[in-house]
């Protein structure tokens, strides 16, 4: 089998599963994977033929997305912000509008802030922030110790110094254990538990839910607990940055200037409200 017939098989082995963008999108990944090959080299060669263990691989790769398994933890790796880290089942893959959320951090805090990220997972953001801003002093919670497990090898990949909490934030309690910060982040569960009918089967089936979703009844509930965290540990003249459900930005933004902190509601790149930046008053 050559190069281009491999492609062309996956991309059809997929396509029942995924728009052809997408299924083509991945079955590119899979075959770079597999033989080495950027897309202009295989294309340059796209009659080579596969050795027998690569063909062994594709075999094994197109059994595994066809479940519908994201690639990312297929492959462990997932690219954010320029950086390759180490995912698996207990985190969330990194999304391109966490990224944006990166983006405005770096673009507005002071470089000797002090920064928690509650909800870590993967360590994407904190790791991302101690990356840009080397000398902000970076503390990470989760209630998922496996989480956190891969979030301090993530750590340690990118070589950063990054303080990593296990609690549950929700239990206010736990907050007795910290002082103040210049900046609060997270991107928390978000997403009602009556979306995920709407949502695609490689996240529902295979991304861990504790990350993702939240009641019906309390869909704002980690707004709440971070909108009040903020009125008791975030400095004067100190950010909250959030990323939040679309669906839900005017009441969000509404939550937090209940509480005393002057918010603006961020557009992502798609055009859909996706972050919220805020200050106390």
């Amino acid at each position: 089998m050559t190069v281009n017939e491999a492609y062309q098989q996956l991309k059809e082995d997929l396509v029942f599963l995924y728009d052809e963008s997408e299924a083509s999108n991945l079955a590119n990944q899979a075959i770079e994977h597999i033989t080495h090959l950027n897309r202009t080299e295989r294309l340059i060669h796209k009659q080579l033929l596969l050795f027998p263990e690569q063909l062994e691989l594709l075999n094994r790769l197109s059994l595994e997305l066809k479940t519908g398994k994201p690639i990312q933890y297929i492959f462990n790796e997932a690219w954010f912000g320029g950086l390759a880290f180490f995912v698996d089942e207990h985190v969330l893959i990194p999304r391109p509008e966490t990224d944006e959320l990166v983006e405005l951090i770096t673009a507005t805090i002071n470089p000797n802030s002090s920064v928690i990220d509650i909800g870590t997972g993967s360590g994407c953001i904190p790791i991302s922030i101690k990356k840009k801003i080397p000398h902000t002093t970076v503390t990470a919670i989760d209630v998922s110790a496996k989480a956190l497990e891969v979030a301090q090898k993530n750590a340690a990949k990118h070589e950063v110094n990054i303080e990593l909490l296990h609690l549950n934030f929700l239990d206010e309690v736990s907050w007795q254990k910290f002082e103040k910060f210049d900046v609060i982040v997270s991107n928390p569960p978000y997403i009602k538990q009556a979306e995920i009918t709407t949502m695609h089967k490689n996240v529902v089936e295979f991304e861990p839910h504790l990350a993702l979703f939240v009641e019906d009844n309390d869909a704002l509930i980690f707004y709440k607990k971070i909108a009040q965290f903020a009125l008791h540990h975030l400095n004067k003249n100190g950010f909250v940055f959030v990323e939040i459900n679309e669906a839900l930005g005017k009441e969000t933004l509404s939550l937090f200037e209940k509480n005393n902190l002057q918010a603006s509601l961020i557009k992502d790149m798609q055009g859909k409200d996706r972050m919220i930046k805020a200050q106390l008053k």
